[in-house]
């Protein structure tokens, strides 16, 4: 994750890997490829009544008929800009799309003020703030929200997607919520495999969901095991899950980190588009 103490050195080592495409994220962060034949989409600040207060967050859909809803939870940079294009791209696509400040207990977004060129000290007392029965409360309350919105189709599943910290959050909230969630999606998510009680992988007996689980090079590198116990998880409960390495560092995919990578961010965004068409029905 990312308060790993080998945090730095990653980044060292990755940035040199595509410098190219890092200058490029840094200059124009949301500079992200259209979506082809895109769906033309109306977004707009929200506010979302929680059992612990009010959470801001952004929602964004196409400007006409009801779609299958996606629950995007951001990194531990928050929601911000790029996570904003993310929502929008996503809702191109054909889906309403929500993207939740996980912080908002403690602040208001933007809770990095420097996006994902924050100092990671600065933001690790945002992510140590929450935990798995705040994850929990707060998925239920996000997804009725979105069941209450006319840009919904109630009908179709929801998806959800995580990066880094909103990896096991995305696990939690198809745990909690297994009747509407029909497809996760976690992308150098951390934290997914440890060995506490409440670790994310022991709730997958628990879910209804197909999953797509992108793991960072670096990541598997310190916990090659995990993706093992993953996949037997998945299997034992019966369920599809896609779990692959990709040749990329922690933090990959979104576009204002200083580790993009715009091949590999590609490839997993258009496997994520895949298992929604597949399986929010």
């Amino acid at each position: 994750m990312c308060d790993q103490d080998h945090f730095e050195d990653d980044l060292k080592k990755y940035s040199r890997r595509d410098f190219g495409a890092m200058a490029a994220a840094a200059v124009g962060a949301a500079m992200l490829p259209r979506t082809a034949n895109a769906a033309e989409v109306s977004g707009r600040d929200v506010v979302i009544e929680t059992p612990d207060g009010k959470c801001d967050a952004y929602f964004v859909a196409p400007k006409t008929g009801k779609h299958p809803a996606v629950l995007i939870w951001p990194d531990i940079f928050g929601l911000r800009p790029a996570f904003r294009q993310m929502g929008n791209r996503l809702a191109e696509s054909g889906y309403s799309v929500l993207v939740v400040n996980p912080f908002y207990r403690t602040q208001k977004a933007p809770t990095a003020p420097k996006g994902a060129n924050t100092p990671i000290p600065d933001v690790i007392p945002l992510a140590r703030s929450l935990n798995a029965k705040t994850q929990t409360t707060d998925a239920k309350a996000f997804i009725a929200w979105l069941d209450a919105q006319p840009q919904v189709d109630k009908s179709k599943k929801i998806g959800t997607t995580g990066y880094c910290m909103g990896g096991p959050i995305v696990m939690r909230t198809a745990a909690a919520v297994p009747d509407r969630v029909g497809a996760g999606a976690t992308f150098h998510g951390g934290g997914l495999v440890t060995d506490k009680p409440d670790s994310p992988h022991l709730l997958i007996p628990k879910m209804k969901a197909q999953f797509l689980n992108a793991v960072a090079e670096n990541d598997d590198e310190r916990d090659p095991e995990a993706k093992e116990v993953l996949k037997k998880a998945f299997a034992d409960a019966g369920l599809t899950a896609e779990i692959e390495v990709y040749p990329a560092a922690h933090g990959w995919c979104p576009p204002d980190t200083k580790v993009y990578n715009q091949k590999q961010a590609e490839k997993a965004w258009a496997r994520m588009l895949s298992l929604f068409k597949q399986s929010l029905v």
